[in-house]
């Protein structure tokens, strides 16, 4: 079986990494090398490095500071934000990326999917879903939208664009199985209800995204104790647990949280 993952997450903002809660109310968390640097040392798996800001405000991503993080880091690296085309997909990998996350753009353009993967390889092409329940009732009319009943009640996950202001109406669960499809070697889904929260993980939506595709799928969003990501690997199968606050505010350490994995049989690297 292969080792889960355990990835902290930089989030950033004009070159310094924050976190809020759902997405807003913004806070600062540090400096992004500083702090990937750190949890390399601590014995995170990879780091994920995301230009929150970018595609909304229509920029490229700060490549310089992927360029001062890759320079210092021996563990894969994924940068996502502000990436619409291939030139920008080759200036991040030449910067030291390992992989590059992309959401906005491949929901405009699908098939931005399909010819990155072609030219890069699938294994450097990992799809960001951010997704938000829609609850319904059950006499809506729903076309093909998977609803799931949850302890909440029904509902189905709706994919939001340029830094999680902007629905869409695409079905996330869906969405994931189509850009397999595309060509997209890794998924990493962020629950936007629960995101920030450390409510733990939107463990039916991640579920259920791992049972309808087989790439690896990173879970994002809600983590708080060690339990919700013991709860994450043991309930939904997801190749590895994203996290931010826990880790930047030190609230967990990751070699506490890996050893705790292991006592509870799920497979890590120690």
């Amino acid at each position: 079986m292969l080792a889960k993952r355990i990835i902290p997450c930089l989030d950033m903002i004009e070159g310094r990494v924050v976190k809020g809660v759902r997405f807003v109310n913004l806070i600062d968390a540090g400096d992004p090398p500083e702090l990937a640097v750190a949890y390399e040392a601590e014995g995170a798996d990879e780091i994920v490095f995301l230009d929150i800001t970018a595609s909304y405000e229509e920029r490229d991503i700060l490549i310089d500071v992927v360029q001062r993080t890759s320079d210092q880091l021996f563990i894969p690296f994924t940068v996502g934000g502000g990436i619409r085309t291939v030139k920008d997909i080759q200036s991040i990998l030449k910067a030291g990326a390992d992989k590059v996350s992309i959401n906005t753009a491949a929901v405009k353009s699908p098939e931005f999917i399909q010819k990155s993967a072609r030219v890069f390889g699938s294994q450097c092409i990992v799809s960001a879903i951010d997704a938000k329940r829609v609850y319904v009732d059950i006499d809506a009319p729903l076309g093909n939208r998977i609803v799931i009943e949850t302890p909440e009640g029904l509902c189905w996950w709706e994919v939001y664009i340029y830094g999680g202001r902007t629905p869409t109406g695409i079905d996330a669960i869906q969405w994931a199985i189509k850009v397999e499809e595309l060509g997209a070697g890794e998924i990493l889904l962020t629950s936007m209800d629960y995101d920030g929260t450390k409510d733990g993980y939107d463990l039916p939506l991640t579920k259920k995204v791992v049972q309808r595709t087989k790439v690896p799928v990173i879970a994002s969003g809600g983590a708080g104790a060690i339990q919700q990501i013991v709860d994450v690997f043991k309930i939904t199968d997801a190749s590895a647990a994203l996290a931010a606050s826990i880790f930047h505010f030190r609230e967990i350490a990751i070699l506490d949280l890996k050893k705790e994995l292991q006592n509870n049989s799920i497979p890590i690297r120690l």
